[in-house]
């Protein structure tokens, strides 16, 4: 579904992703972890376009979308989650899932996901005339994938996900994610959490200054001893 080849990406003189590679097959939830500053969240604007490849492509369904604008990619069906939920804090929830159904072909199914989303979370439906500045941490982050969701994504992209949240609501976010993924949604995963991004992927890939230098089938990473030592901290 996703493929990404040996992309390079910087910010003016300084190169941030350095001959990166990797995929995402249809129906997987795919983690990509690391630690701060390793290049995660830059892998993600250059597949949703907000940030050019120096070289190399991300082909998304067989398409070369490396040249297209944000609003192109959205509209094939490739959604982001972005880190930090950039919500419209003085519109109101409706208000704010609404609007992740602004392409043409999220419009046509428009009243579905939202009966989707809202039995999904339905935090969502009852709080769904509140500001979404009023909401807690948890549920703002609930209501930045009840957007993405309302996009009708084919490949639901989510940046850290658990960022701010206590322990418990971070489990309760990846049980929402885990629900996601039953329904059929492809995922991929950026996450610091490397113990619950691993624990539900199909397959994973460590990135460090932004080169991917281990990846595999999830649950073999976890086991792995570098892994273990530099991220889980045994």
């Amino acid at each position: 579904m996703l493929t990404i080849n040996n992309i390079f990406v910087g910010y003016g003189d300084t190169v941030v992703v350095q001959g990166l590679s990797m995929e995402v097959r249809g129906g997987e939830l795919v983690s990509l972890v690391g630690a701060n500053g390793a290049g995660k969240t830059t892998v993600l604007k250059t597949i949703s376009g907000l940030v050019k490849a120096k070289s190399g492509e991300c082909r998304f369904m067989g398409e070369n979308i490396s040249g297209l604008e944000p609003h192109e990619i959205v509209a094939r069906g490739l959604i982001q989650v972005p880190e930090g939920r950039k919500l419209f804090p003085g519109m109101t929830v409706l208000e704010n899932l609404e609007l992740g159904a602004y392409s043409k072909e999220a419009k046509k199914d428009k009243k579905k996901n939202l009966e989707y989303v809202f039995s999904m979370l339905p935090d969502l439906m009852s709080k769904n005339r509140n500001l979404a500045g009023s909401l807690s941490g948890g549920q703002q982050q609930m209501l930045a994938i009840g957007r993405g969701l309302m996009s009708s994504p084919k490949l639901l992209v989510l940046d850290e996900p658990s960022i701010g949240l206590s322990p418990l609501l971070t489990k309760t976010m990846f049980d929402i994610i885990a629900k996601i993924k039953l329904q059929g949604v492809t995922l991929l995963l950026v996450e610091q959490n490397v113990n619950h991004a691993l624990g539900m992927a199909d397959r994973g890939y460590v990135i460090e200054q932004g080169r991917i230098v281990m990846n595999g089938p999830a649950k073999n990473l976890l086991h792995d001893e570098h892994l273990k030592k530099a991220y889980l901290g045994m």
